[in-house]
């Protein structure tokens, strides 16, 4: 009875802390909003000063240099006065567990794997908990925008893209099928892999390695048989797993692998070729020293961050520092992950971002690799990543550079939508400022 009791008690407890008592959004934004005297870092057309835009229905309505005539209705627009602040467009974290996991210890509160190894029907997006405790903490820090990843197994599922706003999965969407992830098995007992989900203690990795990538290939064939018979023969019966890949096989969305050394990137390469798939590479580690390689066949990739440990024991102190630098002088396509299969720290992205900086990347194109490059890896670029008039009005005002601990973010939208900058931290710290006061008469 005493255990009955207890359990019960902590669930109780635990539900509590899964979720926030925070309302996720206010309703769209009837009047326009008319943001003015800013920089804005437009990502995609430079920096304009002493500009303004114009956010209507959710949108970017119209953007004003400091000498074009602007023509607004006053009596039903908001006017924002940004003198001295900067304006830009909503951070994107490219690769993350948010929304999808809450407590450790509370296995009703995780939802990142199915079980199974190919599951390539499994969308995260759906998962995602609107009511995420960690969600209203990320915007915080002008993060407003998330890629969400499932894990386990060779072929976990679909990325999905989110808005971090909204009440149901279904409003917080942006990209429902971003593209299939695959977690490439480590070759040679060394590196990322499978987490062992499926292989015998005593197999060989290499031969691991091998049926691993045959059961992928298999996968992949399979699937395209079954799209040629539907088109041949619409009476086929559906099967959602061959169809939770059509996208990727159509060369609609990228494949998105996870490969840390430079062999598993070049096995992933190799395969990706071969199957004629659009690939970006999830982890990348070691991605400087194949850097022809993802050149030559336009290999996106979402790299660790630099707040890590170097990939290799003879690596220098300030590798996993420098990389996004080299990368960016290479000419790659990539942009920044802060948490592998974390949620907790999403916020960090941009000092994440700083330090790269520190480490010879520049201020331009760091900004870009958390804005518009993500976007382009990510496949929203049309709606998300710079200011640009037509495209979502996900931004944010701040009186300072992102990467920078000191900036304090004042205004931010997510698709229209006036968010408001708080979560439990900062009721907390009202809460006991007040106690403060009351008890001490200070």
């Amino acid at each position: 009875m005493n255990r009955h009791l207890s359990l019960t008690a902590a669930l109780l407890a635990a539900s509590t802390l899964a979720g926030q008592d925070l309302t996720p959004t206010p309703q769209r934004q009837r009047d326009a909003v008319y943001i003015y005297n800013a920089k804005l870092h437009t990502v995609s057309d430079g920096d304009l000063d002493n500009a303004a835009l114009l956010l209507r229905e959710g949108k970017i309505a119209a953007i004003w240099s400091d000498k074009q005539e602007r023509v607004i209705d006053s009596d039903s627009t908001v006017l924002i006065d940004a003198q001295g602040k900067h304006v830009y467009p909503g951070l994107i974290s490219p690769w993350t567990a948010l929304g999808l996991s809450e407590l450790g210890s509370l296995p009703d509160t995780i939802d990142l794997d199915e079980v199974g190894d190919l599951n390539p029907e499994v969308r995260a997006g759906v998962a995602v908990n609107p009511d995420a405790t960690a969600i209203p903490v990320t915007r915080l820090n002008g993060v407003l925008c998330a890629g969400v990843a499932p894990s386990g197994g060779l072929l976990p599922g679909r990325l999905g893209v989110i808005a971090l706003a909204g009440w149901t999965w279904e409003e917080m969407a942006v990209a429902g099928d971003a593209g299939v992830v695959v977690e490439w098995p480590a070759s040679g007992g060394r590196g990322r892999g499978r987490r062992g989900r499926g292989a015998e203690p005593t197999e060989d990795p290499r031969a691991r390695t091998t049926k691993a990538i045959a059961s992928l290939a298999e996968m992949f064939a399979e699937a395209r048989a079954y799209a040629r018979a539907r088109h041949a023969d619409p009476s086929v019966p559906a099967d959602l797993r061959y169809e939770g890949l059509a996208s990727a096989l159509q060369g609609v969305t990228p494949v998105f692998v996870r490969a840390s050394s430079r062999e598993q990137i070049e096995q992933a390469v190799d395969w990706a070729v071969k199957a004629k798939l659009r690939l970006v590479v999830v982890g990348a580690e070691q991605a400087a020293d194949c850097v022809e390689t993802l050149k030559r066949h336009d290999v996106g990739l979402i790299v660790s961050s630099p707040h890590r440990l170097p990939a290799r024991r003879d690596a220098a102190y300030d590798d996993a520092f420098t990389l996004p630098a080299r990368l960016e002088a290479a000419g790659l396509r990539w942009c920044l992950a802060h948490e592998f299969g974390g949620f907790s720290n999403e916020r960090n992205l941009p000092y994440a971002m700083g330090t790269a900086i520190a480490y010879g990347l520049d201020r331009r194109a760091a900004l870009r690799a958390m804005t518009l490059s993500t976007a382009e890896i990510l496949g929203v670029a049309k709606r998300l990543g710079s200011l640009e008039v037509g495209k979502d009005a996900t931004l944010f005002v701040a009186d300072g550079e992102p990467w920078e601990h000191t900036t304090k973010i004042s205004d931010a939208w997510i698709g229209g939508r006036k968010v408001e900058l708080v979560s439990k931290q900062t009721e907390l710290v009202k809460k006991y400022r007040a106690k403060y006061r009351e008890l001490t008469g200070k």
